[in-house]
């Protein structure tokens, strides 16, 4: 197991935003927004139909560059190969069942679709329709086609359509479509289909042990990284339950089942389950090692309750990855389920992070371990990730620095090679 090369995407991209004809084409406007907001340079280029959704003059605005939607414009300039070629990133938001009909059989009729043919920098399309439309086979085998080609189409978000329909076909968020598209710059390999139909149960955020109604000790963790993961490995083909704590109101990971918990031991429930049923067991979450021996049925006020508060007796919690760990070898999951763990560290005056790392997967005998240095406020809340990756037969892989999505990325292109590795005969 190795991991792969990153593209670095702090640097200025050019990066075209596809519109197709669709009610959720107003959306493109906020993932133009986001992409500017990093610092790329962003061009629209919309199908004629979606200017009815969507005014030429509004992504001209959002974007600082001309808007065309025909392959007669700037013909002197060549602008039908030109703008696929210089391209760093092409995304399309949103991409109808109509759309990906024409992409998927090389058409090119429009200044898009011409874009799409020429283009060998990354292609990500954000698929949005009816659920029918969605489920539809002539849809499902032009998604096959295109990926089989190389683009990387998103599985769409499950919620409100337009009018009263509800279920999968949402378009995703913005924010989920920038993360995502620029991971697959940085790694486009992070988006093979290599989990089709295997079971992921993912614990992620942090937990809150409650004091008083009021009050909880708790940790900085995001949930960033555990979502990330969710959201990667459903892009991957895996069926995702998640069982979340405290994520900062992150949008629900595309494809995911959120089991929502507080405390570690609703976290510990929660994930009981789902892990007799998982291939792959990730445990991103930061967990309170401890918790209150005792929670008050009141508010403790100010001054009547100071000894009460200075001397909170406290409890050890469950340590949900080793005894998960314990369960797979007393035959209750199944032996050839993964086990990944996560390690937030940050050494101490006689050991790094990194060899604290090491004494914790041989002391949990989990598969995997991620390490992160969490001193000086590093990782808990912030959109990128470093550290390194750990087996327990002692080999050891640095994860380079790239956002949540990427060293997510990295971290499941580890699992597939375990799960790939010939297992021990019995």
């Amino acid at each position: 197991m190795h991991a792969a090369g990153n593209a670095d995407v702090s640097e200025c991209l050019k990066v075209v935003v596809g519109v197709a004809g669709g009610i959720a084409a107003y959306k493109a406007a906020h993932v133009v927004r986001g992409f500017k907001e990093l610092g790329h340079d962003v061009r629209v280029v919309p199908t004629e139909s979606a200017l009815n959704f969507v005014g030429a003059a509004t992504f001209e605005a959002l974007s600082g560059n001309p808007v065309s939607t025909t392959v007669f414009d700037a013909v002197d300039e060549v602008q039908h190969v030109r703008v696929g070629q210089e391209a760093d990133l092409v995304v399309v938001v949103p991409a109808t069942a109509d759309f990906m009909a024409r992409a998927a059989h090389g058409r090119a009729d429009d200044l898009l679709t011409a874009t799409l043919l020429v283009a060998t920098c990354p292609v990500v399309l954000a698929p949005a329709m009816h659920t029918e439309m969605w489920n539809h086979p002539a849809t499902r085998d032009n998604v096959a086609i295109l990926r089989r080609h190389g683009t990387i189409v998103l599985d769409p978000a499950h919620g409100r359509l337009t009018g009263k329909d509800t279920g999968p076909g949402r378009l995703p968020e913005p924010e989920q479509i920038v993360s995502l598209a620029l991971a697959a710059v940085e790694n486009p390999r992070h988006f093979r289909r290599d989990f089709e139909g295997v079971r992921f149960m993912i614990t992620a955020g942090g937990t809150r042990e409650a004091i008083d109604p009021v009050r909880f000790i708790g940790n900085h963790s995001s949930g960033r990284q555990g979502f990330a993961l969710a959201e990667m490995a459903a892009q991957r083909g895996a069926l995702v339950t998640v069982v979340a704590g405290h994520t900062d109101q992150l949008p629900t990971p595309l494809g995911a089942n959120v089991v929502k918990v507080d405390s570690t031991l609703e976290m510990a429930e929660a994930a009981h389950e789902p892990s007799k049923l998982a291939d792959v067991c990730i445990f991103a979450a930061a967990v309170a090692d401890f918790r209150p021996a005792s929670t008050a049925g009141a508010k403790m006020k100010k001054g009547v309750a100071d000894d009460a508060l200075s001397n909170i007796q406290l409890v050890e919690n469950p340590d949900i990855l080793a005894t998960t760990v314990e369960r797979r070898k007393a035959g209750e999951i199944p032996a050839t389920t993964t086990m990944v763990g996560f390690a937030a560290e940050t050494g101490d005056e006689t050991t790094t992070p990194l060899e604290l790392a090491k004494q914790k997967i041989v002391r949990k005998g989990c598969d995997l371990l991620m390490c992160n240095d969490v001193s000086g406020g590093q990782t808990f809340g912030a959109t990128d990730n470093v550290g390194w990756l750990l087996s327990l037969d002692g080999e050891q892989w640095d994860v380079p620095r790239g956002s949540k999505f990427s060293v997510a990325g990295s971290i499941l292109d580890a699992v597939s090679e375990l799960r790939q590795e010939p297992q021990p005969a019995e």
